[in-house]
């Protein structure tokens, strides 16, 4: 049963996030996109610190172990992000209107630099980004199913607007939609298969289980900080702010919510 649950919730995560976002970049206003955003970071950042965090550092491990461990995920994350493994591009709304109309009127075009590369770039760094998501949804179901759930929440989030974005590259490079549909949901299948690897290696280590969870909220805090938040300010100032600022504040209350559901 909890193995079934991780597989179901890697599932959501890795591959229903991608149809979403593959639809809701064809058909959803392109205002919209920031204030999916905004939500995203509210709930991963909430998530962090209100489910994740006090879950490990509940669990009797050494404290200062645990930073330790919070600080390298940080380092760690940003060193892949570098070496494009960890891919949270996320393109401006014009961006993205200009690409999908630049795919749709002409179907063999390619933007100036965006090519083969791009597309096994994306490809390539959305799939390990998904296979580490598998692996801290597993660690989270291992320590309660309801941080599980509210984990792959969490995950599910910050995925639409991400794969929204590499959906830009993909048809950018002149994939058709449903190609890059197909294949961002065949790298979206990493993440059953980094929960697959997470439950039986985490299943004979529980010991370890306190800093995977302090590893998931790094990736968490650091998404949110790192891209999802200086995406928000790049946005023209005006009515956007407010939208945007509701938005985040609606992530954290969700996130509080799922946490006192869990406690």
């Amino acid at each position: 049963m909890l193995l079934a649950s991780i597989v179901m919730a890697c599932l959501l995560g890795g591959v229903l996030s991608v149809v979403v976002a593959g639809f809701l970049l064809k058909g959803l206003p392109q205002h919209w996109l920031p204030r999916m955003v905004g939500f995203s970071a509210g709930l991963l950042l909430g998530a962090a610190m209100l489910s994740v965090l006090p879950e490990a550092f509940e669990s009797g491990a050494d404290a200062h172990t645990l930073f330790v461990v919070l600080l390298a995920g940080f380092v760690g994350f940003y060193a892949l992000q570098r070496t494009a493994l960890w891919r949270h591009s996320h393109s401006t709304p014009d961006e993205a209107g200009q690409s999908t109309q630049t795919h749709t009127h002409h179907t063999h075009a390619h933007a100036p630099g965006l090519g083969r590369e791009t597309v096994l770039t994306v490809l390539i760094g959305d799939g390990f980004h998904n296979f580490v998501d598998g692996v801290l949804i597993a660690a989270a179901f291992l320590t309660d199913p309801a941080l599980g759930w509210a984990t792959a929440i969490a995950v599910i989030a910050h995925e639409i607007p991400q794969e929204a974005g590499d959906f830009v590259l993909l048809l950018a490079s002149g994939l058709g939609f449903r190609r890059a549909l197909a294949l961002n949901a065949l790298s979206g299948l990493a993440s059953v298969l980094g929960g697959l690897v997470g439950y039986w290696g985490l299943s004979h280590a529980q010991a370890f289980l306190p800093y995977a969870l302090v590893l998931a909220a790094a990736s968490f805090i650091y998404i949110a900080i790192a891209d999802l938040l200086p995406y928000l300010r790049r946005e023209p100032a005006g009515a956007q702010i407010a939208w945007q600022t509701v938005a985040l504040t609606a992530g954290l209350v969700a996130a509080a919510w799922l946490s006192a559901s869990h406690g």
